[in-house]
């Protein structure tokens, strides 16, 4: 743990730079992914729970005024992922469903890595919501084979 005022000193020399960028880009990636994984991860709960996913409904869970839903589902129509019908709710395409499928897993196996750390349940759900939309592939096998190996 570094002291107040004194810079923690770096163990390793800084990467190559195109390696460095790497991780940056990756991360900027992630965050451009997040918002529309997490409405069409809600679309899918929403739709399964069954129940229409309305924008009044995707705005309440999300915490989020309507005209900003409006404008993310606008978005998503555009992207191919959700379609909308007049006087109805928003329904996935079959891109959509696949993108909210991949995103319930890796949150799913965010989440139980986890839990099996011995982090409570409500703060596995909240971190894994953030988590979910940063990690690899490769992180998220290694996930799976730290919880098949703790059994």
């Amino acid at each position: 743990m570094a002291l107040k005022n004194k810079p923690v000193r770096r163990e390793e020399p800084l990467p190559d730079a195109e390696i460095h960028s790497e991780g940056f880009r990756q991360t900027r990636e992630a965050r451009r992914s997040a918002l529309v994984e997490d409405y069409v991860e809600l679309i899918a709960d929403l739709i399964e729970d069954g129940n229409e996913a309305r924008q009044v409904d995707i705005a309440a869970r999300l915490g989020v005024a309507q005209p900003t839903v409006a404008k993310m589902l606008t978005r998503l129509c555009a992207d191919g992922l959700v379609s909308r019908k007049p006087y109805r709710g928003v329904f996935l395409t079959e891109s959509g469903r696949k993108v909210a499928e991949e995103s319930r897993i890796r949150h799913q196996t965010v989440e139980a890595f986890l839990r099996s750390l011995g982090v409570s349940a409500e703060t596995a759900r909240i971190d894994a919501e953030g988590i979910e939309h940063h990690v690899s592939a490769e992180t998220l096998e290694a996930f799976r084979r730290a919880m098949t190996s703790a059994r």
